[in-house]
């Protein structure tokens, strides 16, 4: 009986905390504390992510420039880049500089294994959400988007998409091997996180300057889509090169095909399924049929992308894309926007807070040579999508510069090609950093710079329109008569 006592009582480390080996309770309580400690590591999380979205996003508004921008910003604020509220592991980071796992360590008392696995579960969370906010969003951009314009402007979002990822590529690889002496595969690798484009960004800038649905606004948005699709394909091929040094080209087939089929084939079997979601959920009585359905919908096509190795993102846009062509569409839409307005600050906010400007620091050695060389990938990554915009043909009138600045931003995309690339070693710490400082000041540059050339082509168009019409009526004086306060008077 003793002997089982003591067993019963023999403390082990669980997840951090001690618990009674034998002992179901006390294992389930400590447990439940553990959970209930990353639920409170992640509503403080938010509160931070929140308040910087709100209070960035309302600055930058105020100074005329996007509150995507402010989010961003708010983000890195909040980041490891200042104030290390919101951290994410990575680089042996274990929650010690974190203020809010700091804030939970004094009020909770833990011990630091505890603090490790609830900081570890607790980012793991804040990580998901951000996720879903960017699904979130596609999903909203889809439902704002016109597939008739979409498939209208497709070879020109096509050629503009091809054109972004080739140029950028050529350009970036071949200058880091024969201007900075730097070896094929990295150099290869460096070009290859040249040619991404961050659809979640621009995306949002589009939308909140009501550019949608203008014919930038769906070239932008298709080339991107497309861009996501290449850079896909791009990325397997480097990464498959830096792991081997040799190209699997099956596996390159293979993304290409699925790419095609995928896109294509959900759009194609979403509009032979619209007329019976519509008299499904005409058909249903509860509250929130219309929106839960939907994103039933979208869910299971971006489960089937992010299955089939292509971005899940792609799946909730084709959602989007199909559900816009029904008579719900304004419905839906005004729906999602709530939900949207609570999870995609949250994208914006952790891409922010994982961006770590002490890169950018020149007074650190190390960072001098990164930064010698970010100076020529930020000039090759942005003439290298700004020219996409010349290639648009057959739309007289369009803004092709407005095209081109809106494929600048490589956001999380380019992040994604800096952490393979580090993973797999094949970029030395110098590129590492050029990349990283590359992809932050596209994405950081990218939003006020569309806004500008928008307002300067909405300008240029008011004074051709002016002098038009003053010559008009220089040619025809009788019709300032017509459309005078007092026609009687001629």
């Amino acid at each position: 009986m003793v002997d089982f006592i003591t067993w019963l009582t023999v403390p082990v480390m669980r997840n951090g905390a001690s618990v009674l080996l034998g002992s179901p309770l006390v294992a389930t309580a400590a447990e439940a504390t553990n959970g209930s400690l990353v639920l409170a590591g992640v509503l403080l999380s938010l509160v931070v992510i929140f308040l910087a979205s709100k209070i960035g996003g309302e600055l930058c508004d105020r100074l005329n420039l996007p509150p995507v921008l402010g989010e961003l910003v708010g983000g890195v604020v909040v980041g490891v880049s200042a104030l290390n509220l919101l951290v994410f592991p990575g680089n042996g980071e274990d929650g010690s500089h974190s203020l809010i796992m700091g804030l939970m360590q004094l009020t909770a008392n833990l011990s630091p294994e505890a603090l490790t696995s609830v900081f570890q579960s607790q980012s793991e969370v804040i990580s998901v959400l951000s996720e879903l906010g960017v699904i979130i969003l596609l999903f909203e951009i889809g439902l704002q988007s016109d597939l008739k314009e979409l498939l209208r402007v497709g070879p020109q979002a096509t050629l503009v998409a091809v054109v972004g990822v080739v140029v950028p590529f050529a350009c970036g690889t071949i200058g880091l091997s024969l201007i900075f002496g730097i070896p094929t595969i990295p150099a290869i690798f460096a070009g290859a996180a040249l040619t991404a484009t961050s659809i979640g960004i621009t995306a949002k800038v589009l939308a909140e300057m009501q550019r949608l649905s203008t014919p930038e606004g769906q070239i932008i948005i298709g080339a991107a889509v497309m861009d996501d699709v290449l850079g896909i394909i791009v990325l397997a091929v480097v990464a498959s090169l830096a792991r081997d040094g040799s190209v699997e080209p099956t596996k390159v087939a293979y993304l290409i095909v699925s790419a095609g089929v995928f896109l294509v084939g959900a759009i194609l079997v979403g509009r032979f399924l619209s007329p019976l979601f519509v008299a499904l959920v005409n058909g249903m009585k509860t509250r929130g049929q219309l929106l839960l359905v939907s994103l039933i919908f979208a869910f299971i096509l971006a489960y089937i992308a992010a299955m089939i190795q292509l971005e899940a993102i792609l799946g909730a846009f084709a959602a989007g894309l199909v559900l816009a062509e029904t008579e719900k569409q304004r419905e839906l839409e005004e729906k999602v926007v709530p939900i949207a307005d609570m999870l995609t600050p949250v994208f914006f906010v952790v891409v922010g807070a994982r961006t770590d400007l002490s890169v950018l620091n020149p007074l650190v050695p190390e960072n001098r040579p990164g930064l010698i060389i970010a100076t020529f990938l930020l000039v090759v990554a942005i003439v290298g999508k700004v020219v996409t915009g010349f290639t648009v043909f057959g739309i007289p009138g369009v803004n092709r510069l407005a095209i081109g600045v809106g494929m600048i931003p490589r956001g999380e995309v380019g992040l994604v090609f800096a952490a393979v690339g580090s993973e797999s070693g094949v970029l030395s710490k110098p590129l590492e950093a050029a990349v990283i400082v590359m992809v932050i000041l596209t994405t950081f540059l990218a939003p006020p710079l569309l806004r500008l050339v928008f307002a300067q082509s909405d300008q240029s168009g008011i004074g051709n329109l002016d002098q038009e019409l003053a010559q008009v009526i220089t040619l025809n004086p009788g019709l300032v008569d017509l459309e005078g306060i007092e026609p009687d008077s001629k």
